[in-house]
């Protein structure tokens, strides 16, 4: 996968649309108020090793070594699982990932913006991360477990995945409790963008061969 710019420039005219939102700083919700375009002032980045604050703890370091993990081999079941409706996969409330953007994440999957990073156990799918990459940026939309640990066994085999192929940025967005469990933290707006800018020109890839608008 290249730099951003195939995104920003796809002949896909929703890919497109997607991809410059994005590139700005947006990302897609459904409130209950329908589809929209959202922005934030703080953003919640995670860090890519523990040299940069990363936390994972011993107990769960240990853990760690069970799970296999995977790029884009069940994106529909993680997509799922991030709706509250993979069997095995706590219930969400306020399902914001609708019908209508489910949809579009799906298509987005297909034209090369949106992924799946997967942890396995034991042959089953245990937990995942969804989200869009551009250039050496990973936007995660979201996050689900169906095992203990999965979701975090996902977030930081994705980090780590991400450190060593020459990304600059696993974002976030928001904050939440468990994200600061794991060493997450805030920067404000202006930094985000700068970080953003920089990572949009970074020629990396999350797989060994992706397709490219």
């Amino acid at each position: 996968m290249p730099t951003a710019e195939p995104w920003l420039r796809s002949p896909d005219p929703l890919t497109r649309e997607v991809a410059r939102a994005y590139a700005e700083g947006a990302f897609l919700m459904d409130n209950g108020d329908g589809l929209q375009f959202y922005t934030v002032e703080n953003r919640a980045l995670v860090p890519l090793t523990e040299d940069d604050g990363l936390h994972i703890p011993r107990r769960l370091g240990r853990e760690l070594k069970h799970f296999e993990l995977k790029v884009n081999t069940a994106f529909p079941e993680v997509l799922a699982g991030c709706r509250g409706e993979l069997p095995g996969s706590p219930p969400r409330d306020g399902q914001w990932i609708s019908e209508e953007l489910a949809a579009i994440y799906q298509h987005l999957h297909a034209t090369g913006l949106a992924h799946s990073f997967e942890a396995w156990r034991g042959g089953e799918l245990a937990g995942g991360v969804l989200g869009l990459v551009l250039g050496g940026a990973f936007i995660a939309e979201s996050k689900f477990h169906r095992q203990t640990n999965g979701s975090k066994a996902a977030l930081i085999g994705l980090a780590r995945r991400l450190h060593a192929r020459g990304f600059a940025l696993l974002d976030a967005q928001i904050l939440t409790p468990h994200l600061e469990t794991l060493g997450v933290k805030e920067v404000g707006g202006r930094a985000y963008r700068a970080q953003l800018k920089a990572a949009l020109a970074l020629d990396v890839t999350l797989e060994d061969e992706e397709a490219v608008p």
